[in-house]
């Protein structure tokens, strides 16, 4: 394999699977930490805060910190500072949970203004309601930018398939005739917006994961190189006939560092 110098590595299906460890992505991790390669965790998750993140890992074996975790909350403020072009505060009005919300108030730079905000944030909310459409549709059509943390239609659950933040923002974009702008997987905007931060050239990273929808189609759409492990959603029949992954592995053990 190429001498990588960053891994992108997804966290569910590829470190573990719900409450499940899955064993060969911690011996990955502690074998890219003994060599001294640069990794960081790329979720599509926004519920929860990196420090929750480091947190669930340790449960799993890892012992890790938030310098090494990056969630599509991250990318949301990253990328709208980076489009601000006045020194003013920024109206945002936020759908989500405490991943989402406490990231963007570390940030003085942004303010909540569910009357006329310069930007409506939508991430993973299982407390979503009609009145916080009603108020989303209306900044939208009024001018706000839309833009969905996630296109995730699904998440899988020990009771199925649930709808995800990508079903929540159809129907806000159904609403309001607008589609969003989404930032995390499968998405360019979280990698590159990574790939800059870390300094980090493309042709020198790598994207692990399980999902060939997210995971490996964010790495066709930044150009960076796809490692498809098979310990989660995607088999080798799914993508029979389809563009494939630089490299496949039925379990992450088998990669050779």
């Amino acid at each position: 394999m190429k001498d990588y110098r960053l891994f992108l590595i997804d966290l569910d299906g590829t470190i573990y699977r719900g409450q499940d460890t899955i064993a060969s992505g911690v011996r990955f991790i502690k074998r890219l930490e003994s060599l001294e390669k640069d990794y960081l965790f790329l979720t599509n998750n926004t519920t929860r805060t990196p420090q929750m993140v480091v947190e669930k890992l340790a449960k799993h074996g890892i012992n890790t910190d938030i310098s090494h975790i990056y969630t599509p909350c991250m990318a949301t403020t990253s990328y709208i500072l980076s489009q601000a072009k006045e020194n003013k505060k920024i109206g945002v009005y936020l759908i989500g949970q405490v991943g989402l919300w406490s990231e963007f108030f570390k940030h003085p730079e942004f303010e909540l203004n569910p009357n006329d905000p310069a930007y409506v944030v939508v991430g993973m909310d299982t407390d979503f309601t009609y009145h916080k459409v009603q108020i989303a549709t209306s900044a939208i059509r009024k001018g706000a930018i839309f833009i969905g943390t996630n296109a995730d239609l699904n998440l899988p659950s020990e009771k199925g398939l649930l709808p995800g933040n990508g079903s929540q923002c159809a129907m806000i974009a159904a609403a309001s005739g607008c589609e969003p702008i989404y930032i995390g997987k499968p998405a360019k905007i979280i990698v590159e917006l990574l790939l800059k931060q870390r300094n980090c050239l493309k042709e020198d990273a790598l994207i692990i994961g399980d999902n060939y929808e997210t995971d490996i189609k964010a790495g066709f759409n930044s150009q960076v190189d796809q490692l498809l492990v098979l310990t989660g959603i995607t088999k080798k029949v799914d993508i029979q006939g389809k563009r494939q992954p630089t490299l496949i592995v039925n379990n992450l053990d088998e990669i050779k560092l």
